[in-house]
């Protein structure tokens, strides 16, 4: 006897009806009938990207008007506006590969090859003042080879191709992880894509649906909602090919090896209950390396402010926050730089902690450290700090707490070179996920260990994103960079991932990302948490994505100037 469906299974039986009936046709799309869809995807964003803001806003209980909206432009209609320009300026030059005649290309001390994404344009020179993001491929990827190596899903014949379904399981915390995700299935593996929403954030299907219809009319995208048994019973469906999920761990393992009891056996056997192709993007143990040096206080000053915001940043619900703060055991600069960082939190614009669970996970944090201190921050909970001591719990070095909480070590010294060594051996070893890491480091002290030398201590830093003198959650937002763990992760030990996402110009065996920036950025970055004008500067750089013109640019410099 067949068990009974329920009321919504026939609802998502008939989308993926719908897809699988026009997969084929999307797969076989020109590059040209792609950006013209793109186009039209920006048209129809344009038109919500107002309401999809404060309707975000006033989900997170952020008061209107402040600064903190800037998060919500940058992180979602500015991210998929830019998501769309990126991916038309790829295909626009894909005959020859001709994307590739504009990137620089170098060979790092170590051999391996490095690309640079941004900037791309005299535009980004301008936006991203003094940035700079790399791509380093894996090895065996040569400056000869390198074209052999990217976009290889393009060099056969469109009329080829032969489409699959692939379901997109949302994250619940930023705006554009879900779109943007979809935007890859569908040009970068050309798959027709089934989304489904987290049911925290499921309140963008309202801006969703309609910003992306030109991609739901052609068939090539449903959106659905729904919890863990919707999530069940499509990660097992018939008709979906392949499985992308941006979330923990535990979710990931779930749908791989099956849930509970259950799960743990299959896993322990090796044999998984899903044998689809699944990719994940799922957080971590995210590591920021301050390195001692000739720090001034106005260094302080403006690296508390950074820190601050990799931490509470959407009020600390981020894969990559901040949580493990490396310090220097004898720098004479260490203390300061908390003391710098508690008076950013206390003053830091109000928020509280919308996500679901963060009470209990706070708590749970608290519980394992043996002494706790706490940063106050308005209108929500204190961050939790806790000094820790190699050798103590293991529990903070495992567990990504997904909430404002912070564990603060402190390594030996020594010379600046063998603390970063020791700081890079300490968070490939003992810190749980490769997703991403920070080094603050003065460019003094660079010159001191040698440009060549200090690349290769980067390079054993075992992470798909690393942020110098910024945070690795630009990469993000930056979209050409790859965006994804270190590669070399397994089903039955995942980590933070397998795959990458973005990565708009469609390398195919990237090994991670690489931002640096000066060690001051001037103006203040919009994306700081301090920024008093990112709520205007993140609403004109949306527009600017739409249609960059001069105008636009220089009344962004005019707010990021006034933040």
């Amino acid at each position: 006897m067949q068990p009974v469906q329920p009321e919504w299974a026939a609802e998502l039986d008939l989308a993926l009806t719908d897809l699988d009936a026009r997969k084929d046709d999307w797969a076989q799309t020109s590059n040209g009938e792609r950006i013209a869809l793109l186009q039209q995807v920006k048209d129809h964003l344009r038109e919500v990207a107002e309401a999809w803001v404060k309707t975000a806003v006033r989900k997170k209980g952020i008061p209107t008007g402040s600064p903190l909206e800037g998060e919500e432009w940058l992180a979602g209609p500015a991210a998929l506006m830019d998501g769309c320009n990126q991916f038309i300026h790829t295909l626009s030059l894909m005959e020859g590969k001709k994307f590739l005649d504009r990137l620089p290309v170098r060979t790092l001390p170590n051999g391996q090859v490095a690309v640079t994404v941004v900037p791309n344009s005299l535009w980004d020179k301008v936006l991203f003042t003094g940035l700079k993001a790399e791509i380093w491929m894996q090895p065996g990827v040569t400056k000869a080879n390198l074209a052999a190596n990217t976009a290889s899903a393009y060099d056969a014949p469109a009329t080829s191709r032969k489409g699959q379904i692939g379901l997109v399981l949302g994250a619940g915390n930023v705006a554009s992880i879900a779109p943007l995700d979809c935007l890859h299935k569908l040009l970068v593996e050309h798959q027709v894509v089934l989304l489904k929403m987290n049911p925290v954030n499921d309140y963008l299907i309202d801006f969703l649906r309609p910003a992306l219809r030109p991609l739901i009319e052609f068939g090539a995208l449903r959106i659905v909602r729904g919890g863990t048994d919707v999530g069940a019973y499509l990660c097992n469906h018939d008709l979906v090919d392949d499985i992308h999920i941006t979330g923990a761990a535990a979710s990931h393992d779930a749908i791989v090896w099956g849930p509970g009891e259950e799960g743990r056996k299959n896993k322990a056997a090796g044999t998984p209950r899903n044998s689809r192709r699944i990719t994940s993007e799922l957080g971590g143990v995210a590591p920021t390396i301050v390195v001692p040096g000739p720090w001034s206080n106005a260094d302080i000053a403006y690296h508390a402010e950074l820190i601050a915001t990799q931490k509470l940043n959407n009020s600390g619900f981020n894969c990559i926050a901040c949580q493990m703060l490396v310090l220097p055991e004898s720098w004479d600069k260490s203390d300061a730089l908390l003391a710098a960082l508690e008076e950013v939190m206390q003053a830091a614009p109000s928020r509280p902690a919308y996500y679901p669970g963060a009470t209990e996970r706070l708590a749970a944090f608290e519980a394992h450290a043996d002494s706790v201190q706490k940063f106050e921050r308005p209108g929500g909970p204190a961050c939790v700090v806790v000094p820790f001591r190699p050798g103590t719990d293991a529990y903070l070095e495992n567990a990504e707490v997904f909430a404002p909480a912070l564990s603060v070590m402190r390594l030996p010294a020594g010379n600046a070179e063998s603390y970063l060594r020791t700081a890079v051996a300490y968070a490939n070893e003992k810190l749980h996920g490769t997703l991403a890491a920070n080094i603050l480091i003065h460019p003094k002290t660079i010159a001191e260990i040698g440009r060549p030398r200090f690349e290769e201590i980067v390079a054993e830093l075992r992470y798909g994103g690393i942020g110098i003198n910024s945070w690795s959650g630009v990469l993000f937002a930056l979209l050409r960079p790859t965006w994804g763990a270190f590669p070399g992760h397994t089903l039955d030990d995942v980590q933070s991932g397998i795959g990458v996402v973005h990565n708009t110009y469609l390398f195919d065996k990237p090994e991670r990302s690489v931002l640096e920036a000066p060690f001051r950025i001037m103006p203040k970055p919009a994306w700081f948490l301090t920024h008093k004008r990112a709520h205007m500067v993140g609403r004109l750089i949306t527009e600017f994505n739409y249609r960059p013109s001069l105008l636009k640019l220089l009344r962004i410099i005019w707010n990021a100037l006034r933040g």
